[in-house]
Order: structure tokens, then sequence, then C-alpha cells
């Protein structure tokens, strides 16, 4: 498995104060997550061009409302160390 760190980014594709985490699955978590993770996959093509427009358009709430909530994931003190998620 392979932890990285990123920026999260605004709509407006500016970097944000807080990290966002990607995660690479190697092995066999890789067969389970396509074989029995996975419970639903939804074309979201649409949403993100309308998203886009918005954005395009100076509509920012707008686009802001059309995107799903992302709260943050509290993580317990051991994980917070494990994944660095401190620095």
């Amino acid at each position: 498995m392979r932890v990285q760190w990123d920026p999260d980014r605004s709509i407006h594709l500016e970097a944000q104060p807080w990290r966002a985490i990607q995660v690479g699955l190697s092995g066999e978590a890789v067969d389970r997550y396509v074989d029995h993770w996975i419970v639903d996959m939804a074309d979201v093509t649409e949403l993100a061009r309308s998203t886009h427009s918005a954005v395009l358009d100076g509509r920012a709430e707008e686009a802001l409302r059309q995107l799903p909530a992302e709260p943050p994931y509290p993580l317990p003190e051991h994980l917070r160390r494990r994944l660095g998620a401190d620095g």
C-alpha cells in the first residue's frame, strides 16, 4: 500500500490549507476492491459538466451546492501517526 498526501483544491483549483489522502492498493487488496468492495457505480459526467459550467459562469455557490459533502474523517491517534497525518 502507498499513502500520499496532496493539497486539496477549491472549485477554482486553489490549494487548500488541508491535505487530501490518496491510498494506492496492491496485491490482494486490489482484487477485493474490484470484486467485493465496489457496490455501485454512477456516471457523473453531466454533473461534472454542470458544475464546471457554473464555475466558469461565476456561479460559485451553485457549483458548491452540486458537490458531495466531504466532512473531515476523524482518525484515531495511532492511525494519524501511522499515516503521517500530522506532518
